[in-house]
């Protein structure tokens, strides 16, 4: 039994497979692998290969980042077909905004092997559609899209990217079962089912079109008291003439018109009357329409699965470029993915944060030196004026009258 048990676990190793695993670590090698898209003309940004201004590790955080302003980005890549209909499919990917990006796509597009590569644009039919898009304070999320009979369906839910300058990492899992998972940083922050979370299938219920509420129904919890009377001086205008209001002396009737006192607030007034409320003895509660089945509803197994995928790429507008894409996986095997992304993510990302806040703290030494150096100099030139602007000093009045004296004894 122990010995089944075992042949099952390794054929299931066997079976896990990693059909892309992109690390950008060969040097110039990634542009043969990495196809670009030509549909945009001149308004196609370029990827450069590069680690960053900070990074945790030269070597293994080399990626490819947008290094133009306002362009579309197309890239892609091709891998060994497969089907994820009874097994799971994983993509995972790193983004560094460092630019701190205000507006543009940090997301991935999974193709069946049908795109043409040199020609991908926007409206290019893909079949999942992951990763972080931000633009503006406002809107920032993590798209999850699936085609689902040749139509996109957005998650309902809102999950929020990360919207630092650092390194992150992103991963999809959807599992034969029509379940899901997203990670960030390799710890999940949405999981439910397919079928609840996006609007593939029409609703499994409505609302009875036969039922009707009965006209009788009271669904006021509340009524006016009719006991409830109107006080006699209750009705007084708004606003009155101002009791201390004077005609002027210099009015003239003839050229001014009948003189008439200011209106002022009515301190009396007390607004529109309304009678006390009570207790609808009457109300049986909120009448809920009741619901069927819908006829139109029926559950299909194949929501997120998909005969063929064999091309992933990015498709991108950047307003501000300085994005790097890194560590690129698509795989069946879930527990591959989290040990690659400990390894090529959690190992990093701490000594990234790390020379990152080294950088900034040596650049706000030097701005306090400078500014230091700069006071220095601009006393030293308040005191050169000071020397330049000071006049003969006069002779003391003793002095003077000494020099005076001695001319008269000569006299």
């Amino acid at each position: 039994m122990k010995a089944l048990a075992l042949l099952i676990a390794l054929i299931g190793v066997v079976a896990a497979e990693v059909f892309l695993d992109e690390r950008f670590s060969d040097g110039a090698a990634w542009e043969k692998r990495w196809i670009q898209s030509t549909n945009k003309g001149e308004t196609a940004g370029k990827f450069v290969l590069t680690h960053g201004k900070f990074y945790g590790d030269a070597e293994k955080d080399l990626g490819i980042q947008t290094s133009q302003d306002a362009r579309f980005y197309g890239l892609s890549t091709k891998f060994k077909p497969f089907s994820n209909k009874d097994k799971p499919l994983v993509l995972q990917f790193t983004v560094k905004h460092e630019q701190n990006i205000d507006c543009g796509g940090g997301y991935v597009k999974l193709f069946d092997c049908s795109l043409q590569q040199d020609d991908m644009h926007g409206d290019s039919p893909y079949l999942i559609m992951f990763g972080p898009d931000i633009c503006g304070p406002s809107n920032k999320k993590v798209h999850v899209i699936f085609n689902y009979k040749g139509k996109n369906h957005l998650i309902k839910k809102e999950i929020r990217p990360k919207d630092d300058v650092y390194t992150h990492l992103y991963t999809l899992i959807v599992k034969p079962d029509q379940t899901y998972e997203v990670l960030i940083d390799n710890e999940k922050v949405e999981s439910g089912d397919l079928e609840s979370d996006w609007d593939f299938l029409p609703a499994k219920t409505i609302k009875d079109p036969e039922a009707k509420k009965p006209e009788d129904w009271d669904d006021r919890a509340k009524i006016d008291d009719p006991e409830d009377v109107k006080p006699a001086d209750w009705d007084v205008p708004e606003h009155i003439a101002d009791p201390e209001a004077k005609k002027p002396e210099d009015w003239d009737d003839e050229m001014d018109g009948e003189w008439e006192p200011a209106m002022i607030d009515n301190p009396a007034f007390k607004g529109e009357w309304k009678p006390k409320q009570i207790d609808n003895p009457a109300y049986k509660g909120v009448w809920v329409h009741p619901e069927i089945d819908n006829p139109e509803y029926a559950p299909d197994a194949t929501i997120g699965k998909y005969d063929e995928s064999c091309i992933i790429g990015f498709d991108l507008w950047q307003v501000k470029a300085g994005t790097i894409f890194d560590n690129v996986l698509v795989t069946d095997d879930v527990a591959e993915a989290k040990k690659i992304g400990d390894e090529l993510w959690t190992a990093t990302s701490k000594a990234e944060k790390k020379m990152k806040e080294a950088q900034e703290e040596e650049e706000r030494k030097k701005m306090e030196e400078e500014a230091k150096s700069k006071k220095e100099d601009n006393e030293d030139e308040d005191d050169e004026d000071e020397d330049d602007a000071e006049p003969s000093k006069p002779a003391a009045p003793a002095e003077e009258a000494e020099a005076d004296n001695a001319d008269h004894d000569e006299l």
